[in-house]
């Protein structure tokens, strides 16, 4: 039994900024080697504007192909209402509602302030079936790529609307941005637990374009965080966010984990194995330690035994 969990980002956030188009039977291999890695929540992709991210334009075909794969829990990222919907008809059993802290991010994104995203998301969780499971996404809750550093407070007040609106809602606090650092982290997820106890489930969603994604995992998994998001071959970067890179690679937090004896429930070869392939994909923007180092050489970074 593992004592956290990794949520597999890369089919989404990993290939949302890759130009060239990834031939829908490729992703839906990767998400099969993926699964049989032991990575099981995977985030499959995006229901949005196919002009605006031409990537995410299959997410419904590679929904309906994870009823072929028993061992795959899918996730599917909903910017609106309206989205959610054509989610929720599509068949798919969890939804990841994302919206900004930052006005400026959240305008830039989906064209509206980040209180009418939170009317959007009340009016969702009215909408749909009790059985459909939610979780929050709330990007740049540390950083903003056009307002710089976002006050806690101004994070835990969007939360207090957000949490009252469905307190048993899985809530991810997001570093956009990749320019949090493990004292902010831990800061604000401090504040929050104290002040949102009923919430279940806390996650990090960390980028690494500082390369402080993993000190950021850490510094959350202190605070009592269990739930993680990550790319397999740090993937990612947002078209939304002008210089944010990939996200914090899937293999380094399993790693990371595994060598101070957590257990991920993740095989690291397998794992490692399917990022190279990732690491090659046209137009993908990679990252990432693990995978370089565990190619050089047998014995380079064996596991602690």
């Amino acid at each position: 039994m593992s004592a956290l969990e990794i949520v597999e980002v890369g089919p989404r956030d990993g290939y949302q900024g890759i130009g060239p188009f990834i031939p829908t039977e490729r992703k839906i291999a990767l998400l099969e080697r993926l699964a049989g890695a032991g990575l099981t929540r995977i985030e499959i992709g995006s229901f949005v504007s196919a002009s605006a991210l031409p990537q995410m334009r299959d997410t419904a075909e590679i929904l309906a192909a994870c009823a072929t794969l028993p061992a795959v829990r899918p996730q599917v990222l909903v910017p609106s209402e309206r989205r959610g919907r054509d989610a929720v008809a599509a068949g798919a059993p969890c939804l990841v509602f994302v919206l900004s802290v930052s006005e400026a991010h959240n305008r830039n994104n989906v064209r509206r302030s980040p209180e009418e995203s939170a009317e959007e998301y009340e009016r969702l969780l009215a909408a749909i079936p009790a059985d459909v499971a939610i979780r929050l996404d709330l990007a740049t809750s540390f950083d903003c790529p056009f307002e710089g550093r976002i006050p806690e407070e101004t994070t835990l007040a969007l939360l207090d609307r957000l949490v009252t609106a469905k307190p048993e809602a899985e809530i991810c606090l997001c570093d956009t941005t990749g320019r949090a650092d493990p004292a902010h982290v831990a800061s604000l997820f401090a504040q929050a637990k104290r002040a949102f106890p009923q919430v279940a489930a806390w996650a990090l969603h960390a980028h690494d374009t500082y390369g402080l994604g993993l000190a950021n995992v850490h510094a959350a998994y202190r605070e009592g965080v269990r739930v993680f998001d990550a790319s397999f071959a740090g993937l990612g970067g947002c078209p939304f966010a002008p210089g944010a890179t990939g996200n914090v690679a899937t293999e380094d937090v399993v790693w990371m984990f595994e060598r101070m004896g957590v257990a991920t429930g993740i095989d690291l070869d397998a794992l490692v194995a399917v990022a190279r392939e990732g690491a090659a994909l046209p137009g993908g923007l990679s990252g990432g330690r693990v995978r370089a180092a565990l190619s050089a050489g047998p014995n380079a970074c064996a596991p602690a035994t």
